[in-house]
This record gives C-alpha cells, sequence and structure tokens, in this order.
C-alpha cells in the first residue's frame, strides 16, 4: 500500500518555489515570508482542522492528519512540491513528539516544544545536514535561503502549536498516549 501523498500537489495556482521546496499559504498568525489564509469559524476547537475544502485548510493540518497513517511507510513516493513540505512537517511532528514526556503538563510540554520550534539553529534543503538531500534542490543564493528559512521557521511554531492542542485536547495534565505511542517511529527511517 503506497503513502499518502498530499492533496496540494494537484493544487490549480502553483506555489512559489525556493529551489524545488514550495511555500504554500498558511493559516498563522505567526509574521512570516507568506500570505496567511483565512481563520475558520471561530467556534472550531483549537484542537480540530476545518474542513478539506474550506479555503482555511493548509498543508499544516494535513500534516497532522497525515502524520500517524504516513509514519508506518519507509518508503514515499514524492508526486509533488506539496509532498516535499508534508515530509518536513511529518519529521518535525516526530521531532517534538520526542520532546514531550508521558508525564509532562501541556505548560512544562509548550516550554520544551517551542523550545524546538523557535531554534533558529535547523537545516535547510541544500544544508550538509539535510536528510534526503538527493530529493531537495538547495535554494540559488542566500536571499532565498533566508526566505526558506523563515517560512520554515514560521511553519515550525504553528505546527508546534496545533500539534500541542492534539495532544492535550482531552487533559491539560497529560498528553495523550495515543499521539506519544508514535515517539519511537521515524518516517521513512529518517529524522530531522
Amino acid at each position: 500500500m503506497p503513502a499518502y501523498n498530499s492533496m496540494f500537489n494537484t493544487d490549480p495556482n502553483p506555489p512559489r518555489l525556493i529551489g524545488n521546496f514550495p511555500l504554500l499559504p498558511l493559516r498563522t498568525k505567526i509574521r512570516g515570508p507568506v500570505y496567511p489564509l483565512p481563520f475558520p469559524d471561530p467556534a472550531l476547537p483549537e484542537n480540530e482542522s476545518p474542513d478539506q475544502d474550506s479555503e482555511s485548510y493548509d498543508i499544516l493540518d494535513e500534516v497532522l492528519a497525515l502524520f500517524r497513517a504516513n509514519t508506518f511507510f519507509r518508503n514515499f513516493e514524492i508526486q509533488g512540491h506539496a509532498d516535499r513540505l508534508l515530509i518536513y512537517g511529518i519529521w518535525f511532528v516526530s521531532d517534538c513528539l520526542g520532546k514531550i514526556k508521558p508525564t509532562a503538563s501541556r505548560r512544562e510540554a509548550t516550554k520544551e516544544v517551542n523550545n524546538l520550534a523557535l531554534d533558529t539553529n535547523f537545516a535547510i534543503p541544500g544544508d550538509p545536514s539535510w536528510p534526503l538531500r538527493q530529493m531537495y534542490e538547495p535554494p540559488r543564493d542566500r536571499q532565498d535561503a533566508e526566505v526558506l528559512r523563515q517560512y520554515m521557521m514560521q511553519a515550525r511554531q504553528e505546527l508546534a502549536e496545533r500539534l500541542l492542542a492534539r495532544v492535550y485536547a482531552d487533559d491539560e495534565t497529560r498528553p495523550s498516549k495515543w499521539w506519544l505511542s508514535f515517539t519511537k517511529r521515524k518516517f521513512m527511517g529518517k529524522g530531522l
């Protein structure tokens, strides 16, 4: 059975690319280089995503929706540019889950995960420590590299926030064992 690919691969409006990494719009209040998507109905709980047909549904919602299913796959066929961002998001979610201790309250976990999300010393495509270097093209120049780093930072912060909302959806004092059961799994046998 093949892994689940991104539905944003078929988007009629092609995203801006740096190398071959897409800068897709995100639903976020965090400042960054991309156009923010509108927020859905305020009655939608923070631990849920809008409907896939909604204009507010973004790639980060898809990362969280496909994370558990895709972590079981050791092979992943990239069918479009959005898949590259999907892979990065799944790796980042795995790193975040690894930082959450089974006994950590939401406040403690938020501190650990935000430290990871706000860390500016992370690899981008083209860096020697980037996993799957052969599948990601490096940025053309230093300016593109900086824009890509800002975008990835924006995506990391928003993804961390949404992940914590799901992991602590039922209880603020204990993380979901169901989510933490994926901490030891590595998507494609790799990590950030």
